[in-house]
């Protein structure tokens, strides 16, 4: 599993919606701007399903999926890809609908998605765009 760094997890704080991107098992691409997303103390990061038909599909035929994480002042980007694991009951999800609610009681939080990351690049432009952060 990738590791991200105290920096790229504050980044997490100051993001805007994240751009996710998932493809179904015939190679049909799909972004999805997503708001609610977290990152978990095991180093996974948490994103709550509330409208995103095409993307839950996708990830049931094909579980990879890459999104971009950056600062606001665009200092610092990454692209990171990994793997989804669907939970729509449990403890875990019970919890992340409370936190979906207490951004917006009108969420539906339908899913957890939880999103183990593989890999990390770096997207920021310059000599480094492109290359491996670990």
């Amino acid at each position: 599993m990738a590791k991200f760094t105290k920096e790229m997890l504050e980044m997490f704080k100051t993001n805007g919606p994240v751009a996710f991107a998932t493809a179904s098992k015939k190679g049909v691409p799909n972004v999805a701007l997503i708001g609610v997303v977290w990152p978990n103390d095991d180093g996974t990061i948490s994103f709550i399903d509330n409208f995103m038909n095409k993307t839950c599909t996708n990830l049931l035929e094909n579980p990879q999926a890459a999104f971009y994480l950056w600062n606001k002042d665009c200092k610092e980007s990454y692209q990171v890809k990994g793997t989804i694991a669907i939970c729509g009951e449990g403890p875990e999800y019970e919890a992340a609908v409370a936190k979906a609610h207490a951004i917006n009681e009108g969420f539906p939080a339908k899913h957890l998605l939880k999103f183990t990351p593989t890999d990390i690049y770096y997207m920021t432009p310059g000599p480094n765009a492109g290359k491996k952060v670990q």
